[in-house]
């Protein structure tokens, strides 16, 4: 199977299935010299892992990651870092009424037409379980990019949406409530929603919006490879993900371009950010600034209709543990996966000029 890694030379490459043994992933082109904080990436793996409130899935990992290579007496080492992390949760008897049934708007159908085959259990390969491994290489990204600062919250639950523009948010409330909201008086009307959703056996979309500070100028490489087509990729390989739009995005197509441009004040900075962040593929040093739309999660708790192998229409009901709303889980894979563009870049630019 093609499409397991990401990153040209701060590169990505993961492994297992979300009822394997254990899922896991290399990390290739980390410099030597890095001092790991081991703590910081456990940390990470906390604000991703199942299990850790009322309106997320009750699958118990405590994800702790194991290194295999690359990094002694806690500093890298500039070779491979292979990492493991165990699956020890699994109940894969969950899946059972799946073998033969293809779940709507799942990746049972596609896969097994691609391949001839699938792995059920909880999804196999297309699982979400999955992006610990991004997340991961996510925490050991930030410890590249120092004086960089990556927040991403929640700021859309279904039709609830919050209208207040990012400056005056303030980010230390998103890890004050289970849905990483950045407005706690929201945070708690999108917590109540989740719920009643899931007592529902439904499941709701969002919204996650991200906001990079301190980045340096002249990250991105054109045509291909510019930092927004990068991060527009990374976001869009996110279980889930149906949209991405950054800077001023579609409502920037309302206004005249006298009002849209930025104009530049005498030291280089901009007096507005409509762009942002980001002219000509390449960071210009304004914040960046980009939003995530996720689709609600397929799997309800409720009958559907669908078809089997043989072609026949039959019913079928979700199963198991799943996520109400998966925005919650998912901004640190947003928040990781920016962090594995960034770093990517600037090992890049370090060779684009003398």
């Amino acid at each position: 199977m093609a499409g397991n890694s990401f990153g040209t030379v701060f590169k990505l490459t993961s492994f297992g299935e979300s009822h394997g043994t254990a899922i896991g992933g290399i990390i290739d082109g980390c410099p030597a010299g890095i001092k790991i904080d081991f703590e910081a990436i456990a940390a990470e793996m906390q604000r991703r892992k199942p299990g850790q409130s009322a309106i997320v899935t009750q699958r118990k990992e405590e994800d702790e990651v194991e290194f295999l290579s690359g990094i002694f007496e806690g500093t890298t080492t500039g070779t491979p870092i292979g990492f493991l992390i165990k699956n020890t949760n699994q109940k894969s008897k969950d899946y059972s009424h799946i073998k033969d049934t293809y779940r709507p708007s799942h990746a049972d159908f596609t896969y097994e037409k691609k391949y001839g085959t699938r792995d059920y259990r909880g999804g196999g390969r297309s699982s979400a379980r999955e992006t610990a491994c991004r997340v991961v290489a996510g925490a050991v990204a930030k410890q590249i990019l120092k004086g960089i600062s990556i927040n991403a919250y929640v700021s859309g639950v279904g039709k609830l949406q919050l209208t207040k523009p990012y400056k005056e948010l303030d980010f230390s409330e998103i890890e004050k409530n289970p849905v990483r909201c950045a407005d706690p008086v929201m945070a708690k009307t999108m917590e109540s929603y989740i719920k009643e959703v899931r007592k529902q056996g439904d499941t709701v979309g969002g919204v996650i919006t991200c906001v990079i500070k301190n980045v340096p100028m002249g990250l991105g490489e054109p045509v291909f490879d510019k930092l927004h087509a990068q991060l527009g990729k990374a976001m869009l390989s996110i279980n889930a993900v149906k949209g991405f739009e950054y800077g001023s995005g579609f409502e920037g197509t309302k206004l005249l371009g006298s009002i849209h441009n930025d104009a530049f004040n005498k030291d280089g900075t901009t007096k507005t950010n409509n762009s942002g962040g980001i002219q000509g593929g390449i960071s210009n040093g304004e914040e960046i600034y980009f939003s995530v739309a996720f689709k609600p999660v397929a799997t309800l708790m409720q009958k559907q209709e669908t078809i089997n192998k043989k072609g026949e229409t039959v019913e079928m009901q979700g199963k198991g543990r799943h996520d109400p709303c998966v925005v919650p889980r998912a901004v640190p894979i947003v928040e990781a996966m920016a962090a594995l563009v960034l770093a990517d870049f600037w090992l890049l630019n370090r060779v684009s000029k003398m």
